[in-house]
């Protein structure tokens, strides 16, 4: 029998193969001194290399498309910084080389995010993949990464960087495996959407020998080591189970007594579309307008985003692709770790509780007008069902301020808040006065009930969505919609995870939106249970005192123990 460990199941899936470790070894600079006269040359050395570091994050977004692209465009915005830059110009000017200076300048702010709290503490391994890039260029070398391999691999890390996951092999990574990182990291989203078997929150991946063979269920979250033959049989026989099951599950998202739960798609633009239909949506739940302003702030630089013009042609592409289906628009939502320097403060203390969402919106009110003219006019004429909603609402104000700016834009559509403050949840009936639908970001949700970043390993028990507390924000919100007649969906990542779609059924959550990869598999989770178990699991999932005890106790429901 093979060693059995577990950790957090985040992509579907059975993977078999041999340990590959990911290269992280940190590039120092060399030892030396730039003179006085080449001080201008050091500075466009290390100027070329941070911009040609920045482009070839944002080419790997591009190829990879998707939720890939606007992670890696964030993170090519830290590579164009400028105030990064000019530090790392400071630098050079008192004597530095360019790859000191540029190691030296990303060690000042990586010693700020990892003290500015959680929120931006787990922005740190993204920062450190940037520098890593930007040395390694200077001094000609690869930059440490994905091991270069011609037979098929589990690849385990400490953690993925996004640039690493997003382009990653399916046909030469059979899964991954990281010691850090929660359900809801970028790289279990990626993961995700890449449909690559994965585990992430490993204690001790990295102490897996190379070479060794290991056994990867990323549905379960268990990984066995040198599995026996009785072992991998066993593995794959419940994975084609799963597989048959997901098959067999067609049509709309319902119960198997026939409640409804429409199941949407996330997606962040035109090119998500595809795979969205593919996975057999029956609507968008999550239109992220971001991605086409980071897309544009990086093309047009700094100073504006894209104009209304531009707006109305990607709007329409989206909302043709479902007529008469449902498309839930979330306007612009920028700040903490999505920044867009003509919208966003720089200086702010703690960007995670500044200026971000509907607040840098209502401050700037031109930006969200212009938004919502594009989003009228693109649906004009057209049958679908078009949603438009905020994020960050926190109160009453909030809601009412949001939809008097889509009156005032002419929108034809209804109004919706996202729950992502606690206190949106605690007073949501007083929202749904102002707006006619809620729906729960369940990451945010998450990070601001527990002060918990979604990309600090370390704190990876409180970003669990099976968290109680959490769960009874999500109960709350659904009632208060029950009450007042609206519908409540789910947008989080959290609605991936087939069997707590079951149990956010069972709180009353009318909506579950989704990577497009885990549609089939939600499907056919609903169409297992009952509504009436799907309550009784919540109940049970609720009354426990940990997000390990609720995940078994509506296991033991739904599996009738």
């Amino acid at each position: 029998m093979g060693t059995r460990l577990r950790g957090v199941g985040v992509s579907h899936g059975v993977a078999i193969g041999e340990v590959r470790h990911m290269g992280t070894a940190v590039l120092e600079p060399p030892a030396g001194a730039t003179a006085a006269a080449d001080v201008p040359r050091e500075v466009g050395r290390a100027r070329r290399a941070a911009e040609a570091v920045a482009a070839d994050l944002v080419a790997r977004g591009t190829l990879a498309g998707g939720e890939a692209q606007a992670v890696l465009e964030a993170q090519a915005l830290m590579a164009r910084d400028p105030e990064l830059l000019a530090d790392m110009e400071r630098r050079v000017g008192v004597g530095a080389t360019a790859e000191q200076a540029v190691s030296d300048a990303f060690a000042v702010y990586r010693a700020l995010l990892s003290g500015a709290g959680d929120y931006l503490a787990g922005r740190v391994a993204d920062l450190d993949d940037v520098r890593n890039r930007i040395v390694a260029r200077l001094l000609g070398v690869p930059v440490p990464g994905v091991p270069d391999s011609e037979e098929p691999y589990v690849l385990i890390a400490r953690d993925l960087a996004p640039a690493d996951t997003a382009l990653l092999d399916p046909t030469l990574v059979l899964g991954f495996i990281t010691e850090e990182g929660g359900p809801t990291s970028h790289s279990a989203i990626l993961a995700r959407s890449l449909g690559v078997p994965a585990v992430v929150g490993l204690a001790g991946a990295r102490d897996l020998a190379e070479g060794a063979v290991v056994a990867v269920d990323g549905s379960t979250g268990e990984v066995v080591v040198d599995p026996s033959a009785e072992e991998r049989a066993a593995l794959a026989k419940a994975a084609a189970g799963r597989r048959a099951a997901v098959a067999a599950a067609t049509g709309p998202g319902a119960t198997s007594d026939g409640h409804r739960v429409p199941l949407l798609a996330n997606v962040g633009g035109p090119d998500d579309v595809a795979a969205a239909m593919a996975a057999g949506a029956e609507g968008v739940g999550l239109f992220r307008t971001e991605v086409l302003f980071f897309e544009r702030a990086k093309d047009l630089g700094a100073g504006q985003g894209p104009s209304e013009e531009e707006q109305v042609a990607a709007y329409r592409r989206v909302l043709e692709a479902f007529p008469e289906g449902r498309v839930v628009v979330r306007v612009l939502d920028a700040g903490a770790d999505k920044p867009l320097p003509f919208l966003t403060a720089d200086d702010e203390p703690n960007p995670a509780l500044g200026v971000r969402g509907l607040r840098a919106l209502l401050a700037r009110p031109e930006v969200l007008g212009t938004q919502l003219r594009a989003l009228a006019r693109a649906a004009a004429g057209l049958p679908v069902h078009l949603e438009v909603m905020a994020p960050m609402v926190a109160d009453r104000a909030d809601a009412r301020a949001f939809a008097d700016a889509c009156r005032a834009a002419g929108l034809d559509a209804r109004y919706g808040a996202m729950v992502e403050i606690p206190a949106a949840a605690l007073r949501a009936r007083a929202l749904l006065q102002e707006v006619e639908f809620l729906s729960l970001g369940t990451n945010d949700l998450a990070q601001y009930a527990f002060a918990a970043d979604r990309q600090a390993g370390a704190l990876a028990r409180h970003q669990d969505p099976w968290q109680p507390a959490l769960l009874d924000l999500v109960a709350l919100a659904a009632d208060a919609a029950k009450a007042e007649g609206s519908s409540c969906g789910v947008c989080g990542e959290a609605a991936a995870d087939p069997l707590l779609a079951c149990v956010l059924t069972g709180l009353g959550v009318t909506s579950l939106s989704m990577a497009a990869a885990a549609i089939p598999h939600v499907r056919a989770a609903l169409a297992r249970h009952t509504l009436a178990q799907c309550e009784r699991a919540a109940a049970a999932a609720r009354a426990a005192d940990s997000a390990a005890q609720a995940r078994a106790a509506a296991q033991a429901v739904l599996s009738g123990e």
